[in-house]
């Protein structure tokens, strides 16, 4: 940050300071995500029974917010600036100072990026992938400056510079976007149907049907619950396998998560879809093979209904 403002000061450019205001946003929400992070560590208590992971969400809320007010002010600067332009200097040095960042700062989110995946917490990948997005905008904005300095056309300093201010809106609004869909428990589609395909590929003969299936993140930790339907003469020994090995088949083959299924007994109506072999209380042949999708899990219904 301090060396982007130094190139500013330096050039007195508006397409330096685009980059230098969204430096001060990395600093600032990198303090509150470091913060959201060591809440989110903490162990669950009688107040947080799931635990503390949704504060990173409001860390990216934050990071994103700051980012699109950051961008907002850099344009209404620079459209200013394009009816009333200053005089810019100094731009190869300058250049050579937001290209030096840029590569510090694309290093380090790169790492971010894999860091917050191997850690599942989204405030590490979000503050990595906003990194990243900076040094995207430095390359741009070393680009820009050459332009500049070898065209000598003062008004590209303010076009260029909102350019990038809209790209930098455009990141801070998928950040809230993201930060938004984990408060209000949306769905991750994406695991929910890589799980769907590791349950039909893996599936047992007792397994009926699964049902009222729903996967809900608190942080880096991932919660589901759903209806598992097993054959009615089960004992609950039985059952209690059959759970358990729905449990360890999805964290073994797919991601670490806490399940709670309940189990429902077949009815009659299963029977033309039902695998069981030899069932003592089959009332009709089996006619069909229902292959399970994520409309089918989904719904809070047996597949026969």
């Amino acid at each position: 940050m301090l060396a982007k403002f130094g190139a500013y000061f330096l050039t007195a450019s508006n397409f330096v300071l685009t980059d230098a205001a969204e430096s001060i946003v990395n600093v600032l929400a990198s303090s509150f995500a470091f913060f959201s992070i060591y809440l989110a560590a903490q162990p669950r208590d009688e107040n947080h029974p799931y635990g503390h992971g949704k504060v990173e969400y409001f860390s990216v809320f934050i990071e994103g917010s700051l980012i699109g007010i950051a961008a907002i002010i850099i344009i209404v600067k620079s459209v200013y600036g394009i009816f009333y332009p200053n005089a810019i200097h100094d731009l190869l040095t300058g250049a050579t100072i937001i290209g030096a960042t840029g590569v510090i700062n694309g290093a380090l989110g790169y790492y971010m990026i894999g860091k917050g995946k191997t850690l599942q917490s989204i405030t590490i990948e979000a503050d990595g992938r906003h990194l990243m997005a900076d040094m995207v905008t430095s390359v741009g904005l070393v680009v820009g400056l050459l332009l500049i300095h070898f065209t000598n056309v003062l008004w590209l300093d303010s076009v260029l510079s909102i350019l990038v201010a809209l790209y930098i809106l455009f990141s801070g609004y998928k950040l809230v976007r993201r930060s938004v869909s984990g408060l209000m428990d949306e769905a991750d589609f994406g695991v929910v149907t890589e799980i769907v395909a590791v349950l039909n590929e893996k599936r047992k003969e007792e397994w009926i049907d699964i049902h009222n299936f729903r996967a809900q993140k608190y942080g880096n930790e991932l919660h589901i619950d759903c209806h598992l339907t097993l054959p009615n003469y089960f004992d609950l020994n039985k059952v209690h396998d059959e759970v358990k090995s729905v449990d360890e088949l999805i964290n073994r083959e797919v991601t670490k998560t806490e399940l709670f299924i309940h189990v429902d007994p077949c009815l009659p109506e299963c029977c033309h879809y039902c695998n069981v072999p030899n069932c003592p209380i089959r009332t009709e042949a089996k006619t069909e093979d229902i292959t399970w999708t994520l409309d089918k899990i989904i719904r809070n219904k047996k597949h026969f209904e």
